[in-house]
């Protein structure tokens, strides 16, 4: 699909304008279906997608909140962490997607232009919040397994202290494009909104808060992750070819070894897509490309919300055993994750 020349109207949405197209203004993403973009088979497609990720995430999210403050034995400092990054990702699968549901179904945004900030501001929110709890939780791995600060214990308050942490750094992201630097629009096909990173304008500087973005809220974080998780990986190696006889840590390694390949993975698949685009397409202003590729990153970024509960919440035995009680599928088991246990059993040969 090729579109003719981008055109910036004076508002809060900018729209590629079909060569034979003079009336720019019949064309707002606020007003009309936006037909010329993509056929109603995509919109549908994408309507119903987002559906999926509103019930789904919010469900999931929703369960794991209710289970951590009905069962006291969860309360324990990496459960923090973790149901911090649930309340971040119900923050995103219950706005960002429920709007995209509603604007897909009618192929435009219908709620409006402040409706689309309230939107790009709490799913850039939700989003940051739950990238830095990914790279917490990698952090609090490191320190809890690896003890590079030797005996340091890491309590609920260091957690807490955390948790604040990244709504602080979150905020610091959210924010600017609420006051002048960047700003919230629609993006892709027009039915969902987030930071601008399409326009030349520089009244509202883009190509800075785009580069600030993936430096400060991508490339720390993630190189956060794969120092920590990089870490506890030779940290395992070292153990399992120390006690090359035990089968409980070359299983322990095992384990582990999935456990991070898992995480990366997903926070890869999160985030580098949009990372990637925006990046690219601040760097190469001028260059043809369809609205319709546009919005997958935004999609994976919202899709977040359910891939990394399954990942970091679902898939521990403590958190699944206690879901399924409250949903009465029976009892489960009251141990920890068993990757989490076999860790802790390798680590007692780590450094002391």
């Amino acid at each position: 699909m090729k579109h003719g020349r981008v055109t910036e109207i004076p508002e809060d949405f900018w729209i590629p304008i079909p060569l034979d197209t003079d009336n720019i203004t019949s064309l707002s993403p606020f007003l009309v279906p936006q037909d010329h973009l993509a056929s109603s088979c995509t919109y549908h497609v994408m309507a119903l997608f987002m559906f999926f990720i509103f019930t789904v995430g919010s469900f999931i999210n929703v369960l794991t909140i209710a289970c951590t403050i009905q069962h006291k034995k969860l309360w324990s400092h990496l459960n923090y962490i973790l149901v911090n990054l649930a309340v971040s990702n119900f923050l995103v699968s219950c706005v960002g997607p429920f709007t995209a549901c509603c604007s897909f179904a009618f192929k435009y945004f219908i709620m409006g232009p402040l409706a689309c900030r309230i939107e790009g501001f709490i799913a850039t929110l939700g989003g940051m919040v739950s990238l830095w709890s990914l790279a917490v939780i990698a952090f609090e791995r490191w320190l809890v397994i690896c003890k590079p600060l030797g005996n340091f214990i890491f309590k609920p308050d260091h957690a807490i202290a955390c948790c604040a942490f990244t709504w602080v750094f979150a905020l610091c992201a959210a924010v600017p494009p609420l006051c002048g630097w960047s700003r919230y629009i629609p993006e892709g096909l027009q039915c969902s909104c987030g930071p601008d990173w399409y326009t030349t304008n520089n009244k509202y500087n883009n190509e800075s808060y785009v580069m600030f973005l993936f430096g400060f809220c991508f490339a720390v974080p993630f190189s956060t992750i794969v120092f920590c998780y990089g870490q506890l990986l030779i940290m395992l190696k070292m153990a399992a070819k120390a006690q090359a006889e035990s089968a409980s840590t070359q299983k322990a390694e095992r384990e582990v070894t999935r456990m991070v390949v898992v995480m990366v993975l997903g926070f890869l698949v999160c985030w580098l897509p949009y990372a990637s685009y925006a990046l690219w397409v601040v760097n190469n202003r001028g260059q043809t490309f369809d609205l319709r590729f546009a919005s997958v990153p935004s999609v994976f970024s919202k899709s977040s919300a359910v891939y990394n509960c399954v990942i970091y919440i679902v898939l521990n035995k403590q958190f699944r055993s206690c879901m399924m009680k409250m949903l009465g599928m029976g009892g489960g088991e009251d141990d920890e994750s068993s990757t989490t246990s076999s860790v802790t059993e390798v680590s007692k040969v780590g450094p002391a």
